[in-house]
């Protein structure tokens, strides 16, 4: 289990890497459009690229930082009855979920989406809109963050395994693992 703990806090350690980035590109995306629309009020002048580039950083913000949601336990949950549950409770409805709905959905999503990338990596394929960019780079977010939330699915499961086999201790009434 130490072995399997280890990974999991390497995956956290991952995770928190591209959680990082995944902030810098929401400051990144509003100075871009802030400064867009600035340029197109001052300077009547404005770029379909200034635009995409905005949705890339959207996409790179929400694909990066879903893993890290999902880590800090911050994600959508309906607690109509978890919120009853003890502890012990609590992570098997965790691990049910995790494993029977998180791990099969990403896992998909992923062979779904890697296809999709190659074809426009390899086509090189551009925005319809005049100035527009090439979309591998937006593309590339759906299995980089698929990825990622299915590697630290993986994490949260090693991790609520190590509780309930006492190797491993969580805060449970904050729902966030101790540091």
């Amino acid at each position: 289990m130490k072995f399997l703990l280890a990974v999991s806090r390497c995956i956290d350690w991952i995770t928190d890497r591209f959680g990082g980035i995944a902030k810098w590109a929401v400051v990144l995306s509003c100075l871009i459009s802030c400064l867009n629309a600035v340029v197109r009020y001052t300077f009547d002048y404005s770029s379909n690229g200034f635009l995409e580039i905005q949705w890339y950083l959207f996409a790179a913000c929400v694909m990066m930082g879903a893993a890290q949601v999902l880590r800090v336990n911050e994600h959508v949950r309906v607690d109509v009855f978890y919120g009853q549950l003890s502890s012990r409770g609590k992570v098997y409805i965790d691990l049910l979920g995790l494993v029977f709905f998180l791990l099969p959905a990403m896992t998909v999503m992923l062979y779904l989406s890697v296809p999709l990338f190659v074809k426009m990596f390899l086509s090189h394929e551009m925005s319809s809109n005049a100035g527009g960019l090439v979309r591998w780079p937006a593309m590339f977010m759906l299995p980089l963050g698929f990825t990622l939330v299915l590697l630290q699915g993986l994490s949260e499961i090693i991790k609520r395994v190590g509780w309930l086999t006492n190797t491993y201790e969580m805060n449970l009434q904050y729902e966030r693992p101790l540091q």
